[in-house]
Protein backbone atom coordinates (compact mmCIF):
# COMPACT_ATOMS: atom_id res chain seq x y z
CA UNK A 1 0.00 0.00 0.00
CA UNK A 2 1.11 3.60 -0.46
CA UNK A 3 3.32 4.57 2.47
CA UNK A 4 4.59 1.07 3.27
CA UNK A 5 8.28 0.12 3.27
CA UNK A 6 8.78 -3.29 1.67
CA UNK A 7 11.38 -5.63 0.25
CA UNK A 8 10.43 -6.80 -3.26
CA UNK A 9 11.74 -8.85 -6.16
CA UNK A 10 11.44 -7.35 -9.63
CA UNK A 11 9.99 -10.03 -11.88
CA UNK A 12 9.32 -8.14 -15.11
CA UNK A 13 10.21 -4.77 -16.56
CA UNK A 14 8.36 -3.01 -19.35
CA UNK A 15 8.99 0.26 -21.11
CA UNK A 16 7.02 2.33 -18.60
CA UNK A 17 6.39 0.09 -15.60
CA UNK A 18 8.23 -2.31 -13.30
CA UNK A 19 6.37 -5.36 -11.99
CA UNK A 20 7.51 -6.74 -8.65
CA UNK A 21 6.45 -9.15 -5.91
CA UNK A 22 6.50 -8.26 -2.22
CA UNK A 23 8.53 -10.74 -0.18
CA UNK A 24 8.68 -8.85 3.13
CA UNK A 25 6.79 -5.93 4.68
CA UNK A 26 9.31 -3.91 6.69
CA UNK A 27 7.00 -1.09 7.77
CA UNK A 28 3.30 -1.88 7.50
CA UNK A 29 0.45 0.54 6.94
CA UNK A 30 -2.09 0.87 9.77
CA UNK A 31 -4.63 -0.17 7.13
CA UNK A 32 -3.03 -3.59 6.65
CA UNK A 33 -5.14 -6.39 8.14
CA UNK A 34 -4.57 -10.12 8.65
CA UNK A 35 -5.92 -12.53 6.05
CA UNK A 36 -6.90 -16.17 6.34
CA UNK A 37 -6.66 -17.70 2.89
CA UNK A 38 -3.65 -16.57 0.87
CA UNK A 39 -4.42 -13.40 -1.15
CA UNK A 40 -2.94 -15.11 -4.20
CA UNK A 41 -6.02 -17.36 -4.51
CA UNK A 42 -8.15 -15.70 -7.22
CA UNK A 43 -10.13 -12.60 -6.32
CA UNK A 44 -8.33 -11.67 -3.08
CA UNK A 45 -5.37 -9.51 -4.09
CA UNK A 46 -6.67 -6.58 -1.97
CA UNK A 47 -7.85 -8.76 0.94
CA UNK A 48 -5.02 -7.54 3.20
CA UNK A 49 -6.25 -3.92 2.92
CA UNK A 50 -8.86 -2.48 5.30
CA UNK A 51 -12.08 -2.15 3.31
CA UNK A 52 -12.48 1.59 3.83
CA UNK A 53 -8.95 2.07 2.50
CA UNK A 54 -9.79 -0.14 -0.48
CA UNK A 55 -12.60 2.23 -1.44
CA UNK A 56 -10.27 5.24 -1.22
CA UNK A 57 -7.62 3.50 -3.30
CA UNK A 58 -10.15 2.56 -5.97
CA UNK A 59 -11.40 6.13 -6.15
CA UNK A 60 -7.81 7.27 -6.68
CA UNK A 61 -7.30 4.57 -9.33
CA UNK A 62 -10.26 5.93 -11.31
CA UNK A 63 -9.08 9.53 -11.02
CA UNK A 64 -5.52 8.59 -12.01
CA UNK A 65 -6.59 6.53 -15.05
CA UNK A 66 -8.87 9.28 -16.32
CA UNK A 67 -6.10 11.87 -15.98
CA UNK A 68 -3.19 9.77 -17.23
CA UNK A 69 -4.89 7.78 -20.00
CA UNK A 70 -8.06 9.72 -20.78
CA UNK A 71 -6.66 13.22 -20.24
CA UNK A 72 -9.77 13.97 -18.19
CA UNK A 73 -9.37 15.87 -14.94
CA UNK A 74 -11.82 15.06 -12.15
CA UNK A 75 -11.92 17.83 -9.56
CA UNK A 76 -12.42 15.30 -6.77
CA UNK A 77 -11.91 11.53 -6.48
CA UNK A 78 -15.35 10.01 -7.19
CA UNK A 79 -17.09 8.24 -4.28
CA UNK A 80 -17.25 4.44 -4.57
CA UNK A 81 -20.51 2.64 -3.76
CA UNK A 82 -19.51 -0.15 -1.35
CA UNK A 83 -20.52 -3.80 -1.33
CA UNK A 84 -20.62 -6.42 1.42
CA UNK A 85 -17.27 -8.19 1.23
CA UNK A 86 -18.58 -11.74 1.54
CA UNK A 87 -20.97 -13.85 -0.52
CA UNK A 88 -21.29 -11.27 -3.26
CA UNK A 89 -20.48 -13.42 -6.31
CA UNK A 90 -23.31 -14.91 -8.35
CA UNK A 91 -20.98 -16.17 -11.07
CA UNK A 92 -17.74 -18.12 -10.83
CA UNK A 93 -15.37 -19.77 -13.27
CA UNK A 94 -13.76 -22.84 -11.76
CA UNK A 95 -10.73 -24.57 -13.26
CA UNK A 96 -9.94 -28.28 -13.44
CA UNK A 97 -6.32 -29.24 -12.80
CA UNK A 98 -3.97 -31.14 -10.53
CA UNK A 99 -6.89 -33.25 -9.34
CA UNK A 100 -8.63 -30.14 -8.04
CA UNK A 101 -11.57 -27.88 -8.90
CA UNK A 102 -11.22 -24.25 -7.88
CA UNK A 103 -9.94 -20.78 -8.67
CA UNK A 104 -6.56 -20.04 -10.23
CA UNK A 105 -3.82 -18.47 -8.17
CA UNK A 106 -2.89 -14.98 -9.34
CA UNK A 107 -0.47 -15.05 -12.27
CA UNK A 108 -0.36 -18.84 -12.54
CA UNK A 109 -2.22 -21.94 -13.71
CA UNK A 110 -2.21 -23.52 -10.25
CA UNK A 111 -5.64 -24.38 -8.89
CA UNK A 112 -6.51 -23.28 -5.35
CA UNK A 113 -9.47 -24.13 -3.12
CA UNK A 114 -12.42 -21.72 -3.06
CA UNK A 115 -13.19 -22.47 0.60
CA UNK A 116 -12.44 -19.47 2.77
CA UNK A 117 -12.07 -16.99 -0.08
CA UNK A 118 -15.38 -15.44 1.08
CA UNK A 119 -16.50 -14.38 -2.39
CA UNK A 120 -19.18 -17.07 -2.48
CA UNK A 121 -21.82 -17.96 0.07
CA UNK A 122 -20.88 -20.79 2.48
CA UNK A 123 -23.54 -23.03 0.95
CA UNK A 124 -22.03 -22.35 -2.48
CA UNK A 125 -18.58 -23.30 -1.22
CA UNK A 126 -20.08 -26.57 0.04
CA UNK A 127 -21.71 -27.15 -3.36
CA UNK A 128 -18.35 -26.65 -5.10
CA UNK A 129 -16.68 -29.02 -2.64
CA UNK A 130 -19.24 -31.67 -3.64
CA UNK A 131 -18.62 -30.95 -7.33
CA UNK A 132 -14.88 -31.35 -6.66
CA UNK A 133 -15.57 -34.87 -5.39
CA UNK A 134 -16.32 -35.69 -9.04
CA UNK A 135 -13.05 -34.24 -10.33
CA UNK A 136 -12.00 -37.63 -11.75
CA UNK A 137 -15.11 -37.62 -13.94
CA UNK A 138 -14.36 -34.06 -15.04
CA UNK A 139 -10.78 -34.98 -15.88
CA UNK A 140 -11.77 -38.12 -17.79
CA UNK A 141 -14.13 -36.13 -20.03
CA UNK A 142 -11.54 -33.48 -20.81
CA UNK A 143 -13.27 -30.77 -18.80
CA UNK A 144 -11.33 -27.51 -18.72
CA UNK A 145 -13.56 -25.16 -16.77
CA UNK A 146 -16.83 -25.27 -14.88
CA UNK A 147 -19.01 -22.16 -15.09
CA UNK A 148 -21.36 -21.63 -12.16
CA UNK A 149 -24.26 -19.16 -12.11
CA UNK A 150 -26.70 -18.43 -9.28
CA UNK A 151 -29.70 -16.14 -9.18
CA UNK A 152 -29.92 -13.16 -6.85
CA UNK A 153 -31.71 -15.14 -4.15
CA UNK A 154 -29.18 -17.98 -4.35
CA UNK A 155 -31.81 -20.73 -4.58
CA UNK A 156 -30.98 -21.67 -8.18
CA UNK A 157 -27.59 -22.80 -9.48
CA UNK A 158 -26.82 -23.67 -13.11
CA UNK A 159 -23.55 -25.47 -13.89
CA UNK A 160 -21.93 -25.43 -17.32
CA UNK A 161 -18.91 -27.61 -18.20
CA UNK A 162 -16.54 -26.53 -20.98
CA UNK A 163 -14.66 -29.54 -22.30
CA UNK A 164 -12.31 -30.72 -25.03
CA UNK A 165 -14.49 -33.65 -26.00
CA UNK A 166 -17.88 -33.63 -27.67
CA UNK A 167 -20.49 -33.67 -24.85
CA UNK A 168 -22.84 -35.65 -27.06
CA UNK A 169 -20.50 -38.66 -26.71
CA UNK A 170 -19.08 -38.33 -23.19
CA UNK A 171 -21.55 -35.98 -21.52
CA UNK A 172 -23.51 -38.84 -19.96
CA UNK A 173 -20.63 -39.34 -17.52
CA UNK A 174 -21.07 -35.79 -16.27
CA UNK A 175 -24.63 -36.35 -15.14
CA UNK A 176 -23.31 -37.39 -11.75
CA UNK A 177 -22.71 -33.67 -11.11
CA UNK A 178 -26.47 -33.06 -11.29
CA UNK A 179 -26.90 -35.13 -8.12
CA UNK A 180 -24.99 -32.53 -6.09
CA UNK A 181 -27.36 -30.79 -3.68
CA UNK A 182 -28.20 -27.28 -4.91
CA UNK A 183 -27.47 -27.87 -8.62
CA UNK A 184 -30.68 -27.05 -10.52
CA UNK A 185 -29.33 -27.40 -14.06
CA UNK A 186 -26.36 -28.94 -15.87
CA UNK A 187 -25.11 -28.20 -19.39
CA UNK A 188 -21.91 -28.82 -21.35
CA UNK A 189 -20.18 -27.65 -24.51
CA UNK A 190 -17.02 -28.65 -26.32
CA UNK A 191 -15.49 -30.43 -29.26
CA UNK A 192 -14.62 -28.77 -32.56
CA UNK A 193 -16.60 -26.09 -34.35
CA UNK A 194 -19.33 -23.96 -32.73
CA UNK A 195 -19.75 -24.98 -29.12
CA UNK A 196 -23.46 -25.74 -28.97
CA UNK A 197 -24.78 -26.06 -25.43
CA UNK A 198 -26.04 -29.56 -24.52
CA UNK A 199 -28.55 -29.90 -21.67
CA UNK A 200 -27.62 -32.85 -19.45
CA UNK A 201 -30.03 -32.36 -16.54
CA UNK A 202 -32.52 -29.97 -14.99
CA UNK A 203 -33.23 -26.39 -16.03
CA UNK A 204 -30.21 -25.02 -17.91
CA UNK A 205 -30.62 -21.44 -16.70
CA UNK A 206 -31.41 -19.43 -13.57
CA UNK A 207 -34.10 -16.75 -13.33
CA UNK A 208 -34.36 -13.56 -11.31
CA UNK A 209 -37.68 -12.00 -10.38
CA UNK A 210 -37.20 -8.25 -10.75
CA UNK A 211 -39.79 -5.82 -9.43
CA UNK A 212 -40.20 -2.89 -11.81
CA UNK A 213 -42.34 0.17 -11.23
CA UNK A 214 -44.42 1.44 -14.13
CA UNK A 215 -45.08 5.13 -14.85
CA UNK A 216 -48.58 4.64 -13.43
CA UNK A 217 -47.04 3.72 -10.08
CA UNK A 218 -48.05 0.05 -10.34
CA UNK A 219 -45.45 -2.64 -9.75
CA UNK A 220 -44.80 -5.54 -12.10
CA UNK A 221 -42.60 -8.60 -11.75
CA UNK A 222 -40.23 -9.38 -14.59
CA UNK A 223 -38.43 -12.71 -14.93
CA UNK A 224 -34.94 -12.36 -16.36
CA UNK A 225 -33.27 -15.64 -17.27
CA UNK A 226 -29.63 -16.44 -18.05
CA UNK A 227 -27.57 -19.51 -18.77
CA UNK A 228 -24.37 -20.17 -16.85
CA UNK A 229 -22.17 -19.34 -19.85
CA UNK A 230 -23.93 -16.03 -20.61
CA UNK A 231 -22.44 -12.76 -19.35
CA UNK A 232 -24.15 -11.16 -16.36
CA UNK A 233 -23.08 -8.80 -13.60
CA UNK A 234 -21.40 -10.79 -10.83
CA UNK A 235 -22.33 -8.88 -7.65
CA UNK A 236 -25.73 -9.87 -6.24
CA UNK A 237 -25.81 -6.87 -3.89
CA UNK A 238 -25.01 -4.09 -6.35
CA UNK A 239 -26.53 -5.34 -9.64
CA UNK A 240 -30.02 -3.87 -8.94
CA UNK A 241 -28.52 -0.47 -8.06
CA UNK A 242 -26.38 -0.55 -11.18
CA UNK A 243 -29.50 -1.06 -13.32
CA UNK A 244 -31.29 1.81 -11.55
CA UNK A 245 -28.31 4.09 -12.09
CA UNK A 246 -28.07 3.33 -15.81
CA UNK A 247 -31.84 3.78 -16.18
CA UNK A 248 -31.65 7.17 -14.49
CA UNK A 249 -28.86 8.30 -16.82
CA UNK A 250 -30.71 7.34 -20.03
CA UNK A 251 -33.96 9.26 -19.79
CA UNK A 252 -34.54 9.74 -23.49
CA UNK A 253 -37.46 8.75 -25.74
CA UNK A 254 -35.19 6.46 -27.77
CA UNK A 255 -32.66 4.03 -26.33
CA UNK A 256 -30.03 1.78 -27.91
CA UNK A 257 -28.27 -0.85 -25.77
CA UNK A 258 -25.03 -2.03 -27.38
CA UNK A 259 -23.46 -5.25 -26.00
CA UNK A 260 -26.88 -5.97 -24.48
CA UNK A 261 -26.03 -9.41 -23.08
CA UNK A 262 -29.16 -11.13 -21.77
CA UNK A 263 -30.98 -7.78 -21.62
CA UNK A 264 -30.29 -6.65 -18.06
CA UNK A 265 -30.45 -2.97 -19.01
CA UNK A 266 -32.59 -3.03 -22.16
CA UNK A 267 -35.38 -5.26 -20.85
CA UNK A 268 -35.45 -3.75 -17.35
CA UNK A 269 -35.65 -0.20 -18.69
CA UNK A 270 -38.30 -1.09 -21.30
CA UNK A 271 -40.39 -2.79 -18.61
CA UNK A 272 -40.14 0.30 -16.43
CA UNK A 273 -40.95 3.02 -18.92
CA UNK A 274 -41.71 1.42 -22.27
CA UNK A 275 -39.85 1.59 -25.56
CA UNK A 276 -38.58 1.91 -28.09
CA UNK A 277 -35.38 0.12 -27.08
CA UNK A 278 -32.95 -1.51 -29.52
CA UNK A 279 -30.82 -4.27 -27.96
CA UNK A 280 -27.71 -5.30 -29.95
CA UNK A 281 -25.86 -8.54 -29.16
CA UNK A 282 -23.77 -11.04 -31.13
CA UNK A 283 -22.69 -13.55 -28.47
CA UNK A 284 -24.37 -16.92 -29.17
CA UNK A 285 -24.27 -17.72 -25.43
CA UNK A 286 -26.41 -14.68 -24.57
CA UNK A 287 -28.65 -14.15 -27.59
CA UNK A 288 -31.17 -16.88 -26.72
CA UNK A 289 -31.67 -15.45 -23.25
CA UNK A 290 -31.97 -11.92 -24.67
CA UNK A 291 -34.69 -12.97 -27.13
CA UNK A 292 -36.61 -14.80 -24.41
CA UNK A 293 -36.35 -11.93 -21.93
CA UNK A 294 -37.28 -9.31 -24.54
CA UNK A 295 -40.42 -11.27 -25.47
CA UNK A 296 -41.92 -10.24 -22.13
CA UNK A 297 -41.94 -6.59 -23.18
CA UNK A 298 -42.64 -7.05 -26.88
CA UNK A 299 -42.81 -4.84 -28.94
CA UNK A 300 -40.92 -2.33 -26.78
CA UNK A 301 -37.56 -4.09 -27.29
CA UNK A 302 -36.18 -4.86 -30.74
CA UNK A 303 -33.38 -7.44 -30.67
CA UNK A 304 -30.62 -7.09 -33.27
CA UNK A 305 -28.21 -10.01 -33.59
CA UNK A 306 -25.07 -8.45 -34.99
CA UNK A 307 -21.63 -7.17 -34.01
CA UNK A 308 -21.78 -3.63 -32.66
CA UNK A 309 -19.55 -2.41 -35.49
CA UNK A 310 -21.93 -3.85 -38.10
CA UNK A 311 -25.00 -2.38 -36.41
CA UNK A 312 -23.44 1.09 -36.25
CA UNK A 313 -22.25 0.87 -39.86
CA UNK A 314 -25.79 0.18 -41.04
CA UNK A 315 -27.52 2.64 -38.69
CA UNK A 316 -28.82 6.05 -39.54
CA UNK A 317 -28.25 9.01 -37.25
CA UNK A 318 -28.80 8.41 -33.54
CA UNK A 319 -29.45 12.07 -32.77
CA UNK A 320 -32.05 12.37 -30.04
CA UNK A 321 -31.14 8.94 -28.63
CA UNK A 322 -29.28 7.69 -25.58
CA UNK A 323 -26.85 4.81 -26.13
CA UNK A 324 -25.67 2.34 -23.48
CA UNK A 325 -22.33 0.63 -24.09
CA UNK A 326 -21.19 -2.18 -21.80
CA UNK A 327 -18.32 -3.73 -23.78
CA UNK A 328 -15.99 -6.57 -22.72
CA UNK A 329 -12.90 -5.80 -20.67
CA UNK A 330 -10.97 -4.86 -23.82
CA UNK A 331 -13.30 -1.88 -24.34
CA UNK A 332 -14.61 -0.46 -27.60
CA UNK A 333 -12.83 -1.32 -30.82
CA UNK A 334 -11.49 1.70 -32.67
CA UNK A 335 -14.13 1.13 -35.35
CA UNK A 336 -16.95 0.97 -32.79
CA UNK A 337 -15.84 4.17 -31.06
CA UNK A 338 -15.48 6.03 -34.37
CA UNK A 339 -18.81 4.88 -35.79
CA UNK A 340 -20.62 5.57 -32.52
CA UNK A 341 -19.41 9.18 -32.47
CA UNK A 342 -20.39 9.62 -36.13
CA UNK A 343 -23.97 8.55 -35.35
CA UNK A 344 -24.15 11.50 -32.92
CA UNK A 345 -26.32 10.20 -30.08
CA UNK A 346 -27.25 12.91 -27.59
CA UNK A 347 -25.96 10.86 -24.66
CA UNK A 348 -23.65 7.87 -24.18
CA UNK A 349 -23.69 5.88 -20.95
CA UNK A 350 -20.52 3.79 -20.78
CA UNK A 351 -20.47 0.88 -18.30
CA UNK A 352 -17.04 -0.71 -17.80
CA UNK A 353 -15.22 -3.22 -15.59
CA UNK A 354 -11.81 -1.98 -16.80
CA UNK A 355 -11.09 1.65 -16.02
CA UNK A 356 -7.95 1.76 -18.19
CA UNK A 357 -9.65 0.76 -21.45
CA UNK A 358 -12.63 2.93 -20.57
CA UNK A 359 -10.36 5.94 -20.03
CA UNK A 360 -8.77 5.30 -23.45
CA UNK A 361 -12.21 5.23 -25.08
CA UNK A 362 -13.40 8.32 -23.19
CA UNK A 363 -10.44 10.21 -24.62
CA UNK A 364 -11.42 9.18 -28.16
CA UNK A 365 -15.06 10.15 -27.58
CA UNK A 366 -14.01 13.47 -26.06
CA UNK A 367 -11.95 14.21 -29.16
CA UNK A 368 -15.11 13.49 -31.20
CA UNK A 369 -17.17 16.10 -29.38
CA UNK A 370 -18.43 14.44 -26.20
CA UNK A 371 -18.13 15.90 -22.71
CA UNK A 372 -18.07 14.08 -19.37
CA UNK A 373 -21.28 14.69 -17.43
CA UNK A 374 -21.37 12.21 -14.53
CA UNK A 375 -19.22 9.43 -13.06
CA UNK A 376 -20.51 6.66 -10.79
CA UNK A 377 -18.25 3.97 -9.32
CA UNK A 378 -19.40 0.61 -7.94
CA UNK A 379 -17.25 -1.79 -5.93
CA UNK A 380 -18.57 -4.86 -7.74
CA UNK A 381 -15.46 -6.87 -6.83
CA UNK A 382 -14.46 -6.29 -3.17
CA UNK A 383 -10.94 -7.31 -2.17
CA UNK A 384 -9.69 -6.97 -5.74
CA UNK A 385 -8.37 -3.96 -7.68
CA UNK A 386 -11.25 -4.25 -10.17
CA UNK A 387 -13.83 -1.46 -10.43
CA UNK A 388 -17.14 -1.00 -12.23
CA UNK A 389 -17.54 2.54 -13.55
CA UNK A 390 -20.57 4.17 -15.15
CA UNK A 391 -19.92 7.36 -17.10
CA UNK A 392 -22.48 9.61 -18.77
CA UNK A 393 -21.29 11.68 -21.76
CA UNK A 394 -23.18 14.48 -23.48
CA UNK A 395 -22.66 15.59 -27.09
Amino acid sequence: MPGEHIRAVVERSRRDVVLARTIEVLEASPDRRPVGVAPECGGRSFAHIDYRRQLKLKSEIVRDAYRRIGRIELSLPPPVIPSPETGYRMRARLHVGEGKLGFLQEGSHRVCDVVGTDQLRPETERLIAELAAHVDVLTSTGARTVELAQNLAGDQCAVHVVMKSDPATVGVRLRALASVSGVTGLTAAGGKGPRARVVLAGTPYVSDALSVFLPSGAAETLLLRRHADAFFQANRYLAPGLVSTVAGLTERARLVDLYAGVGLFAVSIAATRGGPVVAVERDPCSIGDLVSNAAQVDPDVQVVRAPVETFLKRSASLEGAAVIVDPPRTGLSREAATRLARRRPDRIVYVSCDVATQARDLRALAESGYQLDQVRVFDMFPNTPHIETVVALER
